[in-house]
Protein backbone atom coordinates (compact mmCIF):
# COMPACT_ATOMS: atom_id res chain seq x y z
CA UNK A 1 0.00 0.00 0.00
CA UNK A 2 3.03 2.25 0.11
CA UNK A 3 2.42 3.25 -3.50
CA UNK A 4 -0.76 5.04 -2.36
CA UNK A 5 1.22 7.36 -0.11
CA UNK A 6 2.21 10.42 -2.12
CA UNK A 7 5.83 11.41 -2.10
CA UNK A 8 6.99 14.96 -1.52
CA UNK A 9 7.59 15.37 -5.27
CA UNK A 10 4.09 14.13 -6.01
CA UNK A 11 2.59 16.71 -3.66
CA UNK A 12 4.60 19.48 -5.34
CA UNK A 13 3.51 18.15 -8.73
CA UNK A 14 -0.18 18.27 -7.77
CA UNK A 15 0.11 21.72 -6.19
CA UNK A 16 1.77 23.17 -9.27
CA UNK A 17 -0.89 21.70 -11.57
CA UNK A 18 -3.63 23.11 -9.31
CA UNK A 19 -2.05 26.56 -9.37
CA UNK A 20 -1.58 26.26 -13.11
CA UNK A 21 -5.26 25.47 -13.69
CA UNK A 22 -6.34 28.30 -11.40
CA UNK A 23 -4.11 30.86 -13.10
CA UNK A 24 -5.28 29.67 -16.52
CA UNK A 25 -8.88 30.30 -15.52
CA UNK A 26 -7.97 33.79 -14.35
CA UNK A 27 -6.25 34.53 -17.64
CA UNK A 28 -9.22 33.31 -19.66
CA UNK A 29 -11.53 35.57 -17.69
CA UNK A 30 -9.40 38.60 -18.41
CA UNK A 31 -9.26 40.07 -21.89
CA UNK A 32 -6.03 41.37 -23.35
CA UNK A 33 -3.01 39.99 -25.13
CA UNK A 34 -0.50 40.57 -22.35
CA UNK A 35 -2.23 38.21 -19.93
CA UNK A 36 -2.29 35.49 -22.59
CA UNK A 37 1.36 36.05 -23.43
CA UNK A 38 2.29 35.87 -19.75
CA UNK A 39 0.40 32.60 -19.45
CA UNK A 40 2.26 31.07 -22.41
CA UNK A 41 5.62 32.18 -21.01
CA UNK A 42 4.68 30.70 -17.65
CA UNK A 43 3.91 27.36 -19.31
CA UNK A 44 7.30 27.42 -20.99
CA UNK A 45 9.08 28.11 -17.70
CA UNK A 46 7.12 25.39 -15.94
CA UNK A 47 8.06 22.90 -18.63
CA UNK A 48 11.77 23.41 -18.02
CA UNK A 49 11.34 23.30 -14.24
CA UNK A 50 9.27 20.13 -14.44
CA UNK A 51 11.92 18.48 -16.61
CA UNK A 52 14.69 19.59 -14.28
CA UNK A 53 13.03 18.26 -11.12
CA UNK A 54 11.53 15.18 -12.81
CA UNK A 55 7.91 16.04 -12.08
CA UNK A 56 6.43 13.32 -14.27
CA UNK A 57 2.74 14.31 -14.35
CA UNK A 58 3.45 17.96 -15.08
CA UNK A 59 6.14 17.07 -17.64
CA UNK A 60 3.75 14.77 -19.49
CA UNK A 61 1.03 17.40 -19.56
CA UNK A 62 3.28 20.18 -20.85
CA UNK A 63 5.15 18.03 -23.36
CA UNK A 64 1.81 17.08 -24.89
CA UNK A 65 1.00 20.69 -25.75
CA UNK A 66 4.47 22.14 -26.40
CA UNK A 67 4.14 21.43 -30.14
CA UNK A 68 1.26 23.88 -30.34
CA UNK A 69 2.78 26.80 -28.39
CA UNK A 70 4.13 28.63 -31.42
CA UNK A 71 0.89 28.06 -33.31
CA UNK A 72 -1.09 29.41 -30.34
CA UNK A 73 1.03 32.57 -30.22
CA UNK A 74 0.54 33.18 -33.96
CA UNK A 75 -3.23 32.64 -33.75
CA UNK A 76 -3.80 34.66 -30.58
CA UNK A 77 -1.66 37.58 -31.65
CA UNK A 78 -2.41 37.53 -35.36
CA UNK A 79 -3.79 41.10 -35.49
CA UNK A 80 -0.86 42.49 -33.48
CA UNK A 81 1.70 40.57 -35.55
CA UNK A 82 0.08 41.77 -38.77
CA UNK A 83 0.06 45.33 -37.44
CA UNK A 84 3.78 45.13 -36.69
CA UNK A 85 4.63 43.53 -40.04
CA UNK A 86 2.51 46.09 -41.84
CA UNK A 87 4.98 48.80 -40.82
CA UNK A 88 7.43 47.33 -43.29
CA UNK A 89 5.19 47.28 -46.36
CA UNK A 90 2.54 49.97 -45.84
CA UNK A 91 4.66 52.56 -47.63
CA UNK A 92 4.61 50.40 -50.76
CA UNK A 93 0.84 49.83 -50.50
CA UNK A 94 0.07 53.55 -50.25
CA UNK A 95 2.92 54.96 -52.32
CA UNK A 96 0.64 56.16 -55.11
CA UNK A 97 -1.42 58.28 -52.72
CA UNK A 98 0.90 59.29 -49.90
CA UNK A 99 4.59 59.76 -49.41
CA UNK A 100 6.45 57.64 -46.86
CA UNK A 101 6.38 60.18 -44.02
CA UNK A 102 2.64 60.83 -44.37
CA UNK A 103 1.89 57.13 -44.45
CA UNK A 104 3.88 56.40 -41.31
CA UNK A 105 2.25 59.26 -39.37
CA UNK A 106 -1.35 58.70 -40.54
CA UNK A 107 -2.26 55.23 -41.68
CA UNK A 108 -0.07 53.11 -39.46
CA UNK A 109 -1.71 54.23 -36.18
CA UNK A 110 -5.18 54.06 -37.76
CA UNK A 111 -4.70 50.52 -39.04
CA UNK A 112 -3.00 49.44 -35.83
CA UNK A 113 -5.98 50.75 -33.83
CA UNK A 114 -8.53 48.99 -36.04
CA UNK A 115 -6.54 45.77 -35.87
CA UNK A 116 -6.26 45.92 -32.09
CA UNK A 117 -9.95 46.75 -31.62
CA UNK A 118 -10.88 43.87 -33.90
CA UNK A 119 -8.71 41.52 -31.83
CA UNK A 120 -10.28 42.71 -28.56
CA UNK A 121 -13.84 42.95 -29.98
CA UNK A 122 -14.17 46.66 -29.29
CA UNK A 123 -16.97 48.17 -31.36
CA UNK A 124 -15.92 51.12 -33.50
CA UNK A 125 -17.03 53.29 -36.41
CA UNK A 126 -14.45 55.29 -38.37
CA UNK A 127 -15.44 57.55 -41.28
CA UNK A 128 -12.72 58.63 -43.69
CA UNK A 129 -13.43 61.59 -45.94
CA UNK A 130 -12.17 61.19 -49.50
CA UNK A 131 -12.61 63.87 -52.17
CA UNK A 132 -15.47 65.77 -50.56
CA UNK A 133 -15.93 66.89 -47.00
CA UNK A 134 -18.86 65.63 -44.97
CA UNK A 135 -21.69 68.15 -44.63
CA UNK A 136 -21.35 70.36 -41.56
CA UNK A 137 -24.73 69.13 -40.28
CA UNK A 138 -23.16 65.75 -39.53
CA UNK A 139 -19.91 67.05 -38.03
CA UNK A 140 -21.82 69.39 -35.72
CA UNK A 141 -23.63 66.48 -34.06
CA UNK A 142 -20.32 65.35 -32.52
CA UNK A 143 -17.49 66.82 -30.52
CA UNK A 144 -14.78 68.70 -32.46
CA UNK A 145 -11.29 67.62 -31.43
CA UNK A 146 -8.93 68.33 -34.37
CA UNK A 147 -6.24 65.88 -33.27
CA UNK A 148 -3.46 63.96 -34.95
CA UNK A 149 -4.36 60.34 -35.63
CA UNK A 150 -3.19 58.23 -32.73
CA UNK A 151 -3.75 54.58 -31.94
CA UNK A 152 -4.10 55.30 -28.22
CA UNK A 153 -6.54 58.14 -28.82
CA UNK A 154 -8.75 56.07 -31.11
CA UNK A 155 -8.82 53.16 -28.67
CA UNK A 156 -9.52 55.53 -25.77
CA UNK A 157 -12.45 57.06 -27.65
CA UNK A 158 -14.06 53.68 -28.34
CA UNK A 159 -13.42 52.29 -24.87
CA UNK A 160 -16.80 51.35 -23.39
CA UNK A 161 -16.04 53.44 -20.30
CA UNK A 162 -15.57 56.56 -22.44
CA UNK A 163 -18.48 58.95 -22.88
CA UNK A 164 -17.34 59.39 -26.50
CA UNK A 165 -17.51 55.75 -27.61
CA UNK A 166 -21.11 55.87 -28.85
CA UNK A 167 -20.81 57.42 -32.30
CA UNK A 168 -18.29 57.79 -35.11
CA UNK A 169 -14.95 59.51 -35.49
CA UNK A 170 -14.34 61.45 -38.69
CA UNK A 171 -10.91 61.56 -40.28
CA UNK A 172 -10.16 64.47 -42.58
CA UNK A 173 -6.77 64.36 -44.22
CA UNK A 174 -4.24 63.60 -41.49
CA UNK A 175 -6.43 64.68 -38.56
CA UNK A 176 -9.31 63.37 -36.50
CA UNK A 177 -11.71 66.25 -36.91
CA UNK A 178 -14.56 65.07 -34.65
CA UNK A 179 -15.79 62.20 -32.53
CA UNK A 180 -19.15 61.05 -31.15
CA UNK A 181 -20.63 62.00 -34.53
CA UNK A 182 -24.21 60.90 -35.18
CA UNK A 183 -24.69 59.58 -38.70
CA UNK A 184 -27.85 58.95 -40.73
CA UNK A 185 -29.01 55.34 -40.69
CA UNK A 186 -29.46 53.42 -43.91
CA UNK A 187 -32.99 52.36 -44.76
CA UNK A 188 -31.85 49.76 -47.24
CA UNK A 189 -34.03 46.67 -46.52
CA UNK A 190 -31.04 44.47 -47.32
CA UNK A 191 -29.34 45.69 -44.13
CA UNK A 192 -32.10 46.97 -41.83
CA UNK A 193 -32.99 43.53 -40.47
CA UNK A 194 -29.54 41.95 -40.63
CA UNK A 195 -27.08 44.39 -39.03
CA UNK A 196 -26.97 46.67 -36.01
CA UNK A 197 -27.12 50.43 -35.62
CA UNK A 198 -23.37 50.96 -35.98
CA UNK A 199 -23.32 49.18 -39.34
CA UNK A 200 -26.47 50.99 -40.53
CA UNK A 201 -24.84 54.31 -39.69
CA UNK A 202 -21.73 53.33 -41.62
CA UNK A 203 -23.81 52.40 -44.67
CA UNK A 204 -26.01 55.48 -44.28
CA UNK A 205 -23.17 57.99 -44.53
CA UNK A 206 -21.68 56.11 -47.49
CA UNK A 207 -25.04 56.40 -49.30
CA UNK A 208 -25.09 60.19 -48.95
CA UNK A 209 -21.40 61.02 -49.40
CA UNK A 210 -18.28 59.58 -51.01
CA UNK A 211 -16.76 58.81 -47.61
CA UNK A 212 -15.90 55.27 -46.60
CA UNK A 213 -16.82 53.78 -43.24
CA UNK A 214 -14.85 51.17 -41.32
CA UNK A 215 -16.91 49.28 -38.76
CA UNK A 216 -15.63 46.91 -36.09
CA UNK A 217 -18.22 44.57 -34.58
CA UNK A 218 -18.14 44.25 -30.80
CA UNK A 219 -19.86 40.85 -31.04
CA UNK A 220 -17.49 39.15 -33.47
CA UNK A 221 -14.56 41.53 -33.91
CA UNK A 222 -15.06 41.36 -37.69
CA UNK A 223 -14.18 44.37 -39.80
CA UNK A 224 -16.75 45.67 -42.28
CA UNK A 225 -16.41 48.48 -44.80
CA UNK A 226 -19.23 50.57 -46.27
CA UNK A 227 -18.63 52.37 -49.55
CA UNK A 228 -21.13 53.84 -52.00
CA UNK A 229 -23.99 52.33 -50.02
CA UNK A 230 -22.60 48.80 -50.13
CA UNK A 231 -21.55 46.99 -46.97
CA UNK A 232 -18.73 44.47 -47.25
CA UNK A 233 -18.42 42.21 -44.20
CA UNK A 234 -15.53 40.23 -42.75
CA UNK A 235 -12.94 42.25 -44.63
CA UNK A 236 -9.38 40.95 -44.40
CA UNK A 237 -6.64 43.18 -43.05
CA UNK A 238 -4.83 43.47 -46.38
CA UNK A 239 -8.07 44.19 -48.24
CA UNK A 240 -8.91 46.98 -45.83
CA UNK A 241 -5.53 48.57 -46.54
CA UNK A 242 -6.15 48.40 -50.27
CA UNK A 243 -9.65 49.90 -50.01
CA UNK A 244 -8.32 52.84 -47.98
CA UNK A 245 -5.52 53.33 -50.50
CA UNK A 246 -7.86 53.23 -53.52
CA UNK A 247 -10.40 55.59 -51.91
CA UNK A 248 -7.71 58.14 -51.14
CA UNK A 249 -6.37 58.47 -54.69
Amino acid sequence: MSFLIPRFKDIIDILIISILIYQTLLIVRKSGGYQVLWGLLSLLALYFLASMFELKVLSSLLSGIRTYWLMAIVILFQPELRAILSRFNLAREFQSAFNRNEQQSVYTPLIDAISSMSFRKIGALVVIETKRRLPAEYIQTGEPIDSAISMRLIMAIFNLKSVLHDGAIVIRGNRITADKVVLPLSKNPEYVHTVGTRHLAGVGISERTDAISIIVSEQTGQISIAQEGVLKSNVAFEEMMQIISDASK
